[in-house]
């Protein structure tokens, strides 16, 4: 089990690298590796997710509180801004229950190693950039269609490899289909909300019963410590993307991806 610096550590980067584009799975499964700490264990993942969770939530209350309102409507089959966007967030979240129940226990057990995240951040890295400087970024997220929200869920799917990162692949797939950076960040924000309620669900069910003994102020206090930092880095996300762009987060990735393969080939 992590001592109580190693989990601020870990609840810092959770909440960093959660909703920018370089990976938090990748980078909660390398600190471990390279500075020799214990294995995290997945209760306290669940904990530090639940903190980024929050984080998204608060911020995007308003949005959600729309969006809540707006059942009633979509239910009945009216069709406007709320409804819409309602339907497309549902539907870019299937894919991604469906591969994820149906491969994780695979995925965790043949991709979570340091060569595979090195491939995945550079290839995803690359790509990302690519979408970027292509992508027209003139679309609003209200002109998406029902394909172009399924496109972006199958392109989640992805992010089930470790080093991909779920904002990285989400944020791609929409600047390739032409929404304006802003726009585009904040779908994938917003997708992250459902998204992160069902891996949440489905790694809790894996503890129940067998979580053993948890030191539940740890876990507390790494969850709200990873909160604060998460809303932070949503705002300072949104409020720069459209003034720099992807390509500090591309050359992050590089960097790391070409560092990874030094130290471990």
């Amino acid at each position: 089990m992590v001592n109580w610096t190693q989990a601020a550590w870990l609840a810092v980067l959770q909440g960093v690298t959660e909703f920018l584009p370089i990976s938090s799975s990748g980078h909660l499964v390398l600190m471990p590796v390279l500075f020799g700490w214990p294995d995290q264990g997945l209760a306290f993942d669940v904990a530090v997710h639940v903190g980024s969770l929050v984080a998204v939530v608060a911020y995007f209350r308003r949005d959600l509180a729309a969006l809540f309102a707006a059942v009633p409507s979509a239910l009945r089959g009216v069709r406007n801004r709320d409804t819409c966007l309602l339907f497309h967030l549902a539907l870019a979240t299937l894919p991604v229950i469906v591969v994820g129940s149906l491969a994780q226990g695979w995925i965790e057990a043949s991709l979570r190693n340091p060569l595979v995240i090195a491939a995945t951040m550079i290839g995803f890295g690359v790509l990302l950039w690519l979408a970027d400087r292509c992508g027209r970024r003139a679309r609003t997220v209200d002109a998406l269609t029902w394909r172009g929200a399924l496109f972006i869920g199958a392109a989640q799917v992805l992010a089930l490899i470790p080093g991909t990162s779920r904002a990285g692949i989400t944020l791609t797939a929409a600047l390739a289909l032409g929404l304006t950076r802003v726009d585009a960040a904040r779908f994938s924000l917003l997708l992250s909300i459902p998204t992160i309620i069902s891996a949440g669900v489905y790694e809790a069910s894996y503890l129940a019963g067998g979580a053993g003994s948890v030191d539940w102020s740890l876990f507390a206090a790494a969850a709200a410590l990873s909160a604060i930092t998460a809303y932070a880095c949503i705002a300072l996300f949104l409020r720069w993307i459209e003034r720099i762009g992807v390509l500090p987060f591309v050359i992050y990735r590089v960097l790391l991806g070409v560092l990874l393969f030094y130290l471990f080939t």
